[in-house]
């Protein structure tokens, strides 16, 4: 009975996000959006191999949609984070329907060549790289917290859906109505995305207290954010071991069908089919198996049947073949996908969000891109067979390479603002851009408990560095044993002020660790470099600009 119960939960956990009645509207929304985005991919594929079907050429579209990935998110993480997402979202998306109205159009008068093909492609990925990381980092504020894994796997579902009805309907379009008929079906796709975030009214932003970060500034913080967050690091590591491998069959699946089997765009359009619905049945079992193998396994898995469907790839001289190859392909890819976006949300805070999934989009698409163009080159100067062995050996090589990096399994890491450091108390009035700042913080402990004390005080410098620190070291007293003293530089005054607004509740608790082992309260002090003191500087820092003598700041 206990069994069914947990089962039962577990199917009303998956469909709990949709009881959200904004995100059920802009999930169907979407899901109608990727159908057309599905059809224009498809056909893309297809209408180059009539155009050049050399497989370098061939896998260039793959490369042509992944590179924008790869180039774009992270300055676009960090607009999500520093504007209104909403009004983000729709602007891109609208102009993306309009580029993808005018490729239409080419298509239909005849005047698309290889290149133009490959530069509209750049250009309409280029639209959803700016709008990747808006639309994962909106997730959060459609959903409750419990559910986010739930939304996160939904969404995955949605995409998969669509994989699974866009290149087959594109098929059967492009055979009754001619190659031009996808992309004009795909051009007005999004209208309905449109008009759901028209419709849709966000959670009122919380007045900032600080000024807005410049976009240079916010990059390069959201870089630094991820360097030093080894749960996203971790993530990171992992992703680039699947889909180096992975991308071998996203390029090459249109030789497959076209020189290897022999088929036409219908056994394309039915190939790609196969991956969604290979994705949507493992989406279906996917809370169990979360339940029972945790995500670090599910990935293992994913790699080991993508491994094998590279295999069946490989030798498929026929369509059954094939589509036996697509399926597990789909299997394997939601399992996989899902645990390692779950993973990376889950490694981030509200304020950085954006930032951060843009990195991991970034790295994602990276490895697509950076895969497409080795496999493609490699299948051209071997073959294709060849290809997907060596795809296959390099995946199940990858795990033991990885497995020491561990994925994020649950909400356990509370990532909301505590808001518990206290605010500076200054002589005046201080320039904001004033900089760079150093913090001291002296510590005294039973010498004793010096080890465990050196071990939590290690731990916190991750947290300096990630939310503002530049440079950080801990000093012992040579004449005073059990007295230490922190210290850390921060670029600016501002940037400082924006670090007591950034630590979470995960991090205070990792600061009460620390003052459990102190005999009294630790003191702060801030230092701000003299000659800039008071005068207004570049929102940038510049770890390389040289120290000058502090002004001392007390609190």
């Amino acid at each position: 009975m206990q069994g069914r119960s947990d089962d039962a939960s577990r199917t009303a956990s998956a469909w709990r996000p949709f009881r959200n009645r904004t995100y059920a509207v802009i999930w169907t929304a979407t899901v109608v959006a990727n159908i057309g985005g599905w059809m224009y991919s498809a056909a893309a594929a297809w209408l180059m191999t009539s155009l050049d079907n050399d497989p370098l050429m061939v896998s260039l579209v793959q490369v042509a949609t992944g590179l924008p990935m790869f180039l774009f998110a992270v300055p676009a993480g960090a607009l999500a984070d520093i504007i209104d997402k909403r009004r983000f979202l729709i602007a891109v998306e609208f102009g993306i329907m309009l580029v993808s109205a005018v490729f239409a159009a080419m298509v239909t008068f005849r005047l698309v060549t290889p290149v133009s093909l490959l530069a509209f492609m750049f250009v309409i990925s280029l639209g959803s790289a700016l709008t990747a990381p808006a639309w994962q980092s909106i997730v959060p504020l459609l959903v409750p917290r419990r559910d986010l894994g739930a939304a996160v796997a939904a969404n995955s579902v949605g995409i998969n859906i669509s994989r699974a009805i866009g290149p087959a309907l594109s098929g059967v379009i492009t055979g009754a109505f001619g190659i031009a008929a996808p992309f004009w079906l795909d051009a007005f796709s999004n209208a309905g995305t449109i008009g759901g975030l028209v419709w849709w009214r966000g959670p009122k932003r919380e007045a900032q207290r600080l000024p807005a970060e410049r976009l240079a500034s916010a990059i390069r913080t959201g870089i630094r954010y991820a360097r030093n967050n080894p749960p996203l690091r971790a993530t990171l590591y992992r992703a680039v071991a699947f889909f180096l491998f992975a991308s071998a069959y996203w390029a090459l699946l249109p030789l497959v069908a076209h020189s290897q089997i022999g088929g036409g765009a219908t056994v394309y359009g039915l190939l790609l089919g196969a991956i969604g619905v290979g994705a949507v049945s493992g989406a279906s079992i996917l809370p169990r198996l979360k339940a029972a193998l945790g995500p670090d396994r599910i990935v293992l898995a994913g790699t080991v049947i993508t491994a094998l469907a590279l295999v069946l790839y490989g030798i498929a001289r026929d369509p059954a073949t094939a589509i036996v190859a697509s399926l597990l392909a789909g299997v394997a890819w939601i399992a996989a996908l899902s645990s390692l976006n779950v993973s990376a949300q889950l490694a981030l805070p509200e304020w950085v969000r954006g930032r951060g999934l843009a990195i991991y989009v970034t790295v994602m698409f990276g490895a697509l891109t950076l895969g497409s163009a080795v496999w493609g080159e490699l299948a051209g100067a071997t073959s294709l067979p060849l290809a997907h062995y060596l795809a296959a050996v390099g995946a199940l090589l990858a795990i033991p390479l990885t497995w020491r990096w561990k994925l994020q399994a649950g909400s356990g890491l509370d990532l909301t603002p505590s808001m518990h450091w206290p605010t500076p108390v200054t002589a005046g009035d201080l320039e904001k851009r004033a900089g760079p700042v150093m913090v001291i913080v002296e510590y005294r402990i039973d010498i004793k408990h010096r080890p465990d004390f050196l071990a939590a005080i290690d731990r916190m410098s991750a947290e300096r560095r990630r939310d503002g620190a530049y440079a950080w070291g801990v000093f012992e007293d040579a004449a005073e044993p059990g007295r230490f003293v922190e210290t850390f530089l921060v670029e600016s005054w501002l940037e400082h002020l924006r670090q007591h607004v950034r630590v979470t509740q995960a991090d205070r608790v990792l600061q009460d660790r620390v003052e459990a082992l102190l005999l009294q309260p630790a003191k702060v002090t801030h230092l701000i470099t003299a000659e800039t003191s008071g005068k207004p500087t570049e929102d940038a820092g510049d770890e390389s600009q040289s120290f000058q003598p502090p002004v001392n700041i007390r609190q």
